[in-house]
Order: C-alpha cells, then sequence, then structure tokens
C-alpha cells in the first residue's frame, strides 16, 4: 500500500478533530485557524487513541465512547482546568443554579463538556473518517511506533495547554478535586476495556433507513445543544441537566436496538455523525466566539466552517459502502 494511502486516515483524523471540536463549533474564527496547530496534537491524537485502542482491543464503538468520555475529563479536568475554574477564559461558567460547592463543579458544565468532547472532538470525527477509509474502517491504522508517536504527541499537546492555560489564569485545582476525577478516569477505562467482552443477542426486524437514523441523531442533539445555547436564564440549568440524561438515554436506547438488527451498517453510523455535525452547523451561528470580536467575522467564520462540513458529509455519503455488514452484537452502534 501507498504511503499516502497508508497514512491518509490517521492524518485525516488528527486535522478534523480540532476542527470539529472547535471551528466548527464556533469556539473559534477563520483567523484563528492558527490556534489549530497547537489544538491539533492534543485533540487529533487523543481521538487517534481512543480509535486505534478501540479498535486494537476487538471492543469497537463501545468501548471507544467510554474513552471518549475519558478524553472529555482529561482535557477539561487535568489539563485546562475548566471544570473547577470559576473566571477560565473571563467568564463565570460555575456559579449558576447548578453549582456544587461541596464538589466546586457545576453540573451543566461538567454534562456540556461530556457531550462535546465524547460525541463531537472524538466519536464524530473517528466516524467520518472511518466512512472515507472503505476496506480499512475496523482495522488499526497505526503500527506499535506510530501508536507510540501518537502518543507521546498527545502527552505534549496536554502539557502545552495546561501551560497556556495556567500562564492566562494561574488556577489550579485542589489535589482532592483531581484525585476525585482521576478516580471517575480510570473507572471509565477500566470499563471501556471491560465491556469488550459484552455480547448483547441480535434483534428481530431490519434496522431503520439510514436517513432517520440521521434525523434522531440531529432531532436529539439539537433538543439538547439549541435551548441550552439560546436559553441564558438561570433556572433552565437543573432543566438542562434532565434535557441532556433524557438526551443520552434516548441516544443509547434507540442506537443498542438499531444496531443490534438486521442490515446495520456504516450508513447508519455516518446518518449519526451526520446528525451531529449538522446540529454543531446550525448551533454555532446563534453562539459567540470565545475570543469575541465582531459579529460580521464571527458569522463568516460560521458560514464558511458549516459549507467545508456539508461539503464533507456529502462526500463521505457517497464513500459509504451498502449496507450489508452483519448485525452488530456489541452494544451502541456495534463494532
Amino acid at each position: 500500500m501507498p504511503l499516502s494511502q497508508r497514512f491518509a486516515p490517521p492524518v485525516a483524523l488528527f486535522l478534523l478533530a480540532p476542527f470539529v471540536g472547535e471551528f466548527l463549533l464556533g469556539n473559534l474564527t477563520l483567523t484563528e485557524l492558527p490556534l489549530g496547530v497547537l489544538l491539533a496534537p492534543l485533540y487529533g491524537c487523543g481521538a487517534l487513541l481512543v480509535r486505534e485502542l478501540g479498535r486494537r482491543s476487538g471492543g469497537g464503538w463501545p468501548t471507544m465512547v467510554l474513552l471518549a468520555a475519558a478524553y472529555a475529563l482529561i482535557e477539561e479536568g487535568p489539563v485546562d482546568q475548566l471544570l473547577w475554574n470559576d473566571s477560565y477564559a473571563g467568564a463565570d461558567q460555575l456559579h449558576g443554579a447548578s453549582y456544587l460547592p461541596s464538589l466546586g463543579m457545576s453540573v451543566e458544565l461538567t454534562q456540556s463538556v461530556l457531550a462535546l468532547h465524547t460525541v463531537w472532538s472524538i466519536c464524530v470525527p473517528i466516524a467520518l473518517v472511518e466512512t472515507l477509509t472503505r476496506s480499512r474502517r475496523s482495522e488499526p491504522w497505526l503500527g506499535r511506533v506510530g501508536l507510540g508517536v501518537v502518543a507521546c504527541l498527545y502527552a505534549a499537546g496536554a502539557v502545552v495547554v495546561f501551560r497556556g492555560n495556567y500562564a492566562a489564569e494561574h488556577f489550579l485545582a485542589s489535589p482532592a478535586q483531581l484525585a476525585g476525577l482521576t478516580v471517575v478516569i480510570v473507572g471509565l477505562i477500566v470499563a471501556a476495556f471491560g465491556i469488550r467482552t459484552a455480547r448483547l443477542r441480535p434483534l428481530p426486524g431490519r434496522a431503520p433507513a439510514a436517513w432517520r437514523v440521521g434525523l434522531a441523531a440531529l432531532a436529539v442533539t439539537s433538543a439538547y445543544w439549541g435551548p441550552l445555547n439560546l436559553l441564558s436564564a438561570d433556572w433552565y440549568e437543573w432543566a438542562g441537566a434532565v434535557v441532556w440524561c433524557l438526551c443520552w438515554a434516548a441516544g443509547v436506547w434507540w442506537v443498542s436496538r438499531w444496531s443490534r438488527r438486521a442490515g446495520w451498517g456504516v450508513r447508519h453510523r455516518f446518518a449519526l455523525a451526520a446528525g451531529a455535525v449538522l446540529t454543531y452547523a446550525w448551533v454555532a451561528f446563534p453562539a459567540r466566539p470565545e475570543s469575541g470580536g465582531s459579529l460580521r467575522a464571527d458569522l463568516l467564520s460560521n458560514a464558511v466552517f458549516a459549507l467545508l462540513a456539508g461539503l464533507l458529509l456529502v462526500w463521505a455519503a457517497r464513500r459509504a459502502a451498502p449496507e450489508d455488514e452483519p448485525v452488530a452484537r456489541r452494544g451502541p452502534a456495534g463494532g
């Protein structure tokens, strides 16, 4: 296999993860594209590690989802301290109605972190790049040396982000806060590899059409992100926490059942990712970037990034294989 084809999938994932995680969301604008270079080792290598460990271990998507959740807590916990910093980037995101003084954390903020990184920063880019790779979708993309290099780059990226945030914020969480979150992160990692042995029986009937799965993904993710961005009232924090739980429960329930029916395949996994991408594309417009700036520049950036995302979805849709994969037995989203 030519080197260009061999390394195309990991390079694509390396670049796509920060694009979806920060730019498509609307956190960063066109003028801040150079920041993507600094974020790529953290986001891109994090996504690569999650994907390679999930594929190498045989755990498939259930393992990758749990590892992605661990990644989310690592990034926003020990790395940039967002989960505990009440003046992060000059804004107090903690002391709302869902703030828990005993933990020094906000329920709403923690849920948001888990949603945006687990789904969009990690799982969506993996699903899109796997859709584009066709014959290598379920295979490891990196050898041991490559995996080691990616792990080192990820660690270096985490250090760069930590140092940059500390230089700007001069904030460190307490040892108890860091220890408590570490226990949760380790638990997610242990569960990610423990779930490899889980086998769920196939269900009768056929999986719904891929376009219906995509619409469901768009509806569920929009139901969460839409009100969260459009409603700033303090009372909505606990209501939003309930919505988060309902959306996650509905998503896991539906995907777990659909993925165990005949006909479930790569088109359905692509449809899930596509629905989530479309949610980010529209949610970016009412949101404002972290750096502020002019509204015109913000809207222009959102339009450009949404157009690029749309073109990527069209390309991926054309590359999606026929729905002839075997029935999945590993749980949500199959293997």
